[in-house]
Formats: C-alpha cells, structure tokens, sequence
C-alpha cells in the first residue's frame, strides 16, 4: 500500500481502545461473517448501502477494501449501494485525497466513476447506484447499513447472508460551513477505525 495510506492505518490500530464496548459488539459480527467465509474458502463479499451512495457508504466500501489489504485477508470483495443514485460527493473524494487515495474519474458524466487507488496494484472503483446494480452481488453477501434512513427504507433486501446497521452521523450536515472539511475527514477517519478494527480480528 502507499506509505501514506500505510502510516494512516498503523496511527488508528493504537486508536481501537477508543471503539466502545457496545460497537465493538456490533463490529464483531461483520468480523464473523468474515471468518466464517474465509474459514470456507468462500468470497467474501460486503456491501455499503447509504441512502445516496455518496459518502458514508463509499467510505465503508474503500476502506474494508484497505482494511483487507491491510491484514492480508484474501478474497474481500467491497462494494457500495443506495436506495437511490446520485454521485459520489466532491468532499468525500477530497477527504480521502488528503489522507493519501489516488483518485481519479474517467468520464464527465452527472454520476462519474472514479478509481480509488491505495496501493501501485490496488484498487477500488467507485461510482453511485442502487444496493441491487447489476455490478454489486446479487447473493451470498453481507449489506451494512451505513445511514439510518436506508436501514428503515430497505426493509428487505434479496440474497443477503447477513444484514447489520453500523449506522454513522452524515457529515453532509456541515456542506458549505467552516468545519465542512474537518467533518468529513472525521467521518472518513471513524470509518477507517472501525474497518481496521473488524479485520483485526480475523484469524
């Protein structure tokens, strides 16, 4: 991985203690999801889902996907979805740039794709849509609900093996205010935290 992205994550590993007791309980489930399926020799697939699938969701699918590599689990397959399409968020994009991501989209369209790179030879790739796109697994994966509207307005939703509610607060709340950068860095940050800390503990 970049050394950037790699001091990154070795600074929040000494940060896991700040993860309360009734989250790490909550995180512990993804974290036997994954066990299981690596213990299988089965993919393991994780889906984000937010309302837009345009921050929170797009963090959780970036940074399992570095939380992988990280701890040299094979086999993740990460992905993000929401209960409707709009664009991956400029400020979002920005938080990750600072903290070391090479990005970059590869068209001008209203809802570009982008490249999200954290390694020479690792990537992911990031674009809005629906949790059910035809690009995203239709079965045999875990759907974690990074927002409180998309848990409520996805009642049910098809092929999933487990679904799980890590809700986060939306730094969409702070756009076009002074602490708007500082918010968004925060939430990426939390989300990092708490991929390393799930990853941490498969064995």
């Amino acid at each position: 991985m970049f050394a950037t992205i790699t001091s990154f994550c070795d600074n929040l590993m000494l940060q896991l203690d700040e993860i309360t007791f009734e989250r790490k309980q909550l995180l512990q489930k993804i974290s036997n999801y994954i066990q299981t399926k690596k213990d299988n020799q089965q993919p393991i697939n994780l889906v984000y889902v937010c309302t837009h699938n345009s921050r929170r969701s797009h963090f959780g699918q970036v940074w399992a996907d570095v939380a992988a590599n990280y701890f040299g689990v094979k086999d993740v397959h990460t992905f993000s979805g929401g209960t409707e399409a709009t664009a991956f968020n400029p400020n979002a994009i920005n938080a990750l740039r600072k903290i070391g991501f090479d990005i970059k989209g590869n068209d001008q369209t209203l809802n570009p794709t982008y490249i999200v790179k954290f390694a020479d030879d690792a990537f992911t790739t990031c674009f809005s849509k629906v949790y059910n796109h035809p690009l995203n697994p239709q079965q045999n994966f875990a759907a974690i609900m990074t927002c409180s509207d998309a848990e409520q307005n996805c009642p049910y939703i098809p092929g999933v093996e487990l679904r799980i509610g890590t809700t986060y607060n939306d730094p969409k709340a702070f756009d076009n205010t002074p602490q708007q950068d500082a918010a968004y860095t925060e939430r990426a940050t939390q989300i990092a935290l708490e991929c390393l800390y799930i990853f941490s503990l498969v064995k």
